[in-house]
C-alpha cells in the first residue's frame, strides 16, 4: 500500500490529486489529507473512500510549525510510515509593490510562512520516513517560481524560494534514493487568486490574470502526477512557460513583455 500526504487537499489541484490517485489505485492507495477546512477535507476524503482508498484527514495550517510536525507523526501513527509528500498547500497575492503601505507588509511574511516554510517544516518532519521508503518529494511551485511576475512580487519571492530550496534538496537526497518534482502551473482555473492577499493584505476577491487559456483541474492534477510517477526532477505545464524558461536566458526583456501581457489592463502599472 502506498501512502501519500498531501498539503492543501481540501479542494483544488490538492482534492484533484486525491481523487486520482484513489481512482487509479483503490484499496492499494493510503491518503493523509491536510488543510485548514476540516470539513472540506472530510467531503474530499468520503469522495475518496468510495473510490477505495483508505484517507486520514488532519485538520493543518502550514504555517504553524507544530502543526505541520503533528501532521507527519499522524501520517506514520495512521499507516506506519510516508511514501510520498506533496507539499501543495499555498496562498496567491496580487498588487504592485508600489501600492502596499508599510504598515500592510507583514502579510509578505504571511505568505512566505505558508508557500515556504510549510513545504521545509513538512518536508523535514517527513525526511526520515521518506529516506526510508526511498520515496519522493513533489513540490508544487508555480511558473511565477521561474519567472518574475508583475503583481506578483511577494508570491513570486515565496516560489522562487520553493524552487531554490527544491533544487538544492534534490541534489542532497540523489544518494538517498528521495526523489524531488517541481511543479510548475501556469494560470489553472481554481479560486486561489480569488481568495489570494490584495495590497492591504486581503482576500483580493478576483483575479488580475487573464484567464481565458486558464488550464482544467483535472488537467493539471494529472500532470503532476504524472511526473511523480516517472520521478521527473520537473514538471513545466505550458508551452508558453518552457519558452518564456528558455527566452528568459537570451531575452529577458521580452519576456518581462510577455509576464506584462498577461495582466488585466486594470492591474498593470500606470
Amino acid at each position: 500500500m502506498k501512502k501519500i500526504v498531501i498539503t492543501g487537499a481540501s479542494d483544488g489541484i490538492g482534492a484533484e490529486m486525491a481523487r486520482q490517485l484513489a481512482q487509479a489505485h483503490g484499496a492499494q492507495m493510503a491518503l493523509v489529507l491536510a488543510a485548514r477546512n476540516e470539513q472540506a477535507l472530510k467531503a474530499v476524503a468520503d469522495q475518496c473512500s468510495a473510490l477505495g482508498a483508505q484517507a486520514l484527514v488532519v485538520k493543518t495550517d502550514v504555517a504553524d510549525e507544530a502543526q505541520c510536525r503533528a501532521l507527519v507523526a499522524a501520517a506514520v501513527e495512521g499507516f506506519g510510515g510516508i511514501d510520498v509528500l506533496i507539499n501543495n498547500a499555498g496562498v496567491s497575492a496580487q498588487a504592485l509593490f508600489s501600492e502596499v503601505k508599510a504598515e500592510d507588509l507583514g502579510w509578505y511574511e504571511q505568505l512566505m510562512r505558508v508557500n515556504l516554510w510549510g513545504s521545509v517544516w513538512c518536508t523535514h518532519a517527513a525526511l526520515p520516513h521518506l529516506k526510508t521508503a526511498r520515496g519522493q518529494i513533489v513540490a508544487v511551485s508555480s511558473l511565477a517560481g521561474l519567472v518574475g511576475v508583475p503583481g506578483r512580487t511577494a508570491y513570486s519571492a515565496t516560489k522562487f524560494a520553493m524552487t531554490g530550496f527544491f533544487e538544492a534538496l534534490r541534489a542532497e537526497l540523489q544518494s538517498a534514493g528521495v526523489a524531488v518534482t517541481t511543479a510548475y502551473p501556469g494560470v489553472v482555473a481554481t479560486q486561489i487568486r480569488y481568495r489570494g492577499y490584495n495590497a492591504a493584505g486581503v482576500a483580493a476577491g478576483s483575479s488580475g490574470l487573464k484567464e481565458d487559456d486558464a488550464m482544467s483541474v483535472e488537467e493539471c492534477a494529472r500532470l503532476i502526477l504524472d511526473g511523480m510517477n516517472r520521478r521527473e526532477r520537473e514538471v513545466v505545464m505550458t508551452v508558453k512557460g518552457k519558452l518564456g524558461r528558455l527566452i528568459k536566458l537570451i531575452a529577458p526583456g521580452l519576456v518581462e513583455k510577455m509576464a506584462l501581457a498577461a495582466l488585466k489592463d486594470e492591474v498593470k502599472p500606470g
